[in-house]
């Protein structure tokens, strides 16, 4: 970033703030893109940190959720999953078409006094805040439900979370390859399940996301995965074009009050 000022990144970033380019997508160092983000975008008003937002499968094929933060901050106070939840209801509203999203806070149980000292002081204040539809704590297990719109957490556990989901296709199939008799029956067993496979694997297949969203800093900036394939980078392209469409800026910036972006020199 700063011994190297023409480094594609800042250069991106730089072409976006301008306005000469909608979008930017990276497949680099998810934290050099949000580092670069943060100096040459700057954050939203009334955002003090930044969220990176990826979508997951649910078990309703026409569903998704959007899971925040998974990965751009380590440590979070309660106030930063407020915003998190403002940024995704926003996001799940005007892109995702999903009227008053519903909020959920990743916990290890559904009721107000369960958990550590970050979800208990998250729990009154999204409980409290008016812009947005909080329907309680979220259990791991109701992650992919369809209970839930938007559900945020510390980019700790949403890592986690990430990761552990990414693994899921590519074992599942293994398991039911394995599962599949083999020699002539299996061979015809397999001809049949050919395209249910398949649609198994679009659903659960990370690379059909390509990116996750980074929510809170004043331009549409979409993060890829460092290993990421053909189809994760036009998917993450597709995404970024989807939220250039809705004009998710516009609303972001009515939550932050319509002020100018904050701004940190280099």
């Amino acid at each position: 970033m700063r011994r190297k000022r023409t480094a594609s990144i800042n250069l991106a970033m730089g072409l976006v703030k301008s306005g000469e380019a909608a979008a930017i997508y990276s497949a680099g160092n998810s934290g050099a893109v949000m580092a670069s983000a943060i100096f040459r975008l700057g954050r939203l008003r009334g955002i003090d940190r930044p969220a990176i937002g990826a979508l997951f499968p649910t078990k309703d094929p026409a569903r998704q959720v959007l899971v925040l933060d998974v990965g751009a901050n380590m440590d979070c106070k309660p106030v930063y999953l407020k915003q998190f939840a403002q940024l995704g209801s926003i996001y799940s509203t005007n892109v995702l078409g999903i009227r008053q999203p519903r909020v959920g806070l990743l916990n290890i149980g559904e009721e107000d006094c369960k958990g550590n000292d970050l979800t208990l002081g998250a729990y009154p204040l999204l409980a409290q805040e008016p812009s947005i539809r909080f329907s309680g704590n979220c259990e791991g297990r109701d992650v992919l439900s369809t209970d839930f719109d938007v559900v945020v957490c510390d980019g700790f556990s949403g890592n986690v979370l990430l990761k552990f989901l990414e693994s899921v296709a590519s074992v599942l199939l293994e398991v039911l390859k394995a599962e599949i008799p083999r020699g002539r029956r299996g061979k015809v067993g397999a001809a049949f399940l050919r395209g249910n496979l398949r649609r198994i694997k679009k659903r659960l297949d990370h690379a059909e996301h390509g990116g996750a969203l980074l929510l809170g800093v004043d331009g549409i900036c979409v993060v890829g995965h460092g290993s990421s394939s053909s189809v994760s980078v036009v998917s993450a392209i597709r995404l970024a074009l989807t939220a250039a469409d809705n004009n998710v800026m516009e609303q972001l910036h009515q939550l932050s009050g319509g002020g100018d972006s904050v701004v940190t020199a280099v």
